[in-house]
């Protein structure tokens, strides 16, 4: 995955961030036992079977408490690897390194984890015209380390936050009164505002879709909770003058029923809520 597709900016201050809640005024125990002109090199080994995400981010740490540190890559991000495989090596300033490894790891093993689960729902569904996005159901402050994972795993992203996709959900729809007055109120809203954003509408029930059909004026309709059968049904009904989107609770076992509905998108929260880190080591060679 190339760097173009996340801002640096953004990966720099994340490393600040981290390295200085872990060091704070130092790694004193590398202090205390390591010269301050030692180098050594280490491996990361894979103690798991998945898909690696976050290589390109372990370099950056690296050189951010190296300058000179040099990195050996044998496993690319978005690629497969196996228990016993050597992703890379690093030559770097020990105690650099020793400060830099938990940061590495941390995030490699979640980035890891999250990209190993989205290839899982990307594989289910080969062969269907259709998208699995995943949801804002992320850690704080690491949406973005998270997303950046799920692109590498052959998943895509839904929105980035509140401000970038005007989404109206059953909530909104309560509190403003009906599906009509929501849309009503959110086209008014961007018209004032000189906003271009897409926006989906979500439904509940077959009464919900007519209503949003016969008001129109969105980009995608959400089928929430929608049993497959209806599900079926209701994308018959839209017939494509929409797009159509389904979420709530798929899962490994049931996203290919659901792509078998001819629905243009499937969110599924799981990537980023529900994976398991994919185990990982990094150990200094003598």
């Amino acid at each position: 995955m190339a760097m173009t597709t996340i801002d640096t900016q953004l990966l720099q201050n994340f490393i600040v961030s981290a390295l200085k809640e872990d060091v704070q005024d130092g790694d004193h125990t590398s202090q205390a036992c390591i010269a301050a002109e030692s180098k050594s090199t280490a491996k990361l080994f894979v103690k798991d079977t998945g898909i690696l995400a976050g290589i390109e981010l372990a370099g950056m740490i690296f050189k951010h408490v190296d300058p000179t540190s040099e990195m050996k890559i044998h496993i690319n991000d978005g690629e497969y690897a196996e228990q016993g495989d050597v992703a890379f090596e690093v030559t770097c300033n020990t105690r650099g390194l020793l400060q830099a490894e938990r940061v590495v790891l941390n995030s490699m093993q979640r980035m890891s984890g999250i990209a190993t689960l989205s290839h899982r729902f990307s594989e289910e569904v080969l062969g269907y015209d259709v998208k699995i996005l995943d949801t804002r159901k992320t850690t704080p402050n690491l949406r973005f380390l998270e997303k950046w994972a799920v692109r590498m795993g052959g998943c895509h992203n839904y929105r980035d936050g509140l401000y970038d996709w005007i989404m109206i959900k059953d909530n909104h729809i309560d509190a403003c009164g009906s599906i009509t007055k929501a849309i009503q109120q959110v086209q008014g809203y961007l018209q004032a505002n000189n906003l271009n954003l897409n926006s989906t509408v979500e439904v509940r029930n077959l009464v919900e879709l007519y209503e949003v059909l016969e008001v129109g004026g969105i980009t995608r309709i959400m089928l929430d909770n929608f049993e497959l059968p209806l599900l079926s049904e209701a994308v018959a009904i839209v017939d494509g003058r929409f797009q159509t989107e389904a979420s709530g609770g798929i899962t490994l076992r049931t996203v290919r029923s659901v792509a078998e509905t001819g629905v243009d998108y499937i969110s599924v929260g799981a990537l980023t809520h529900s994976y398991e880190s994919l185990d990982l080591s990094l150990k200094i060679q003598k």
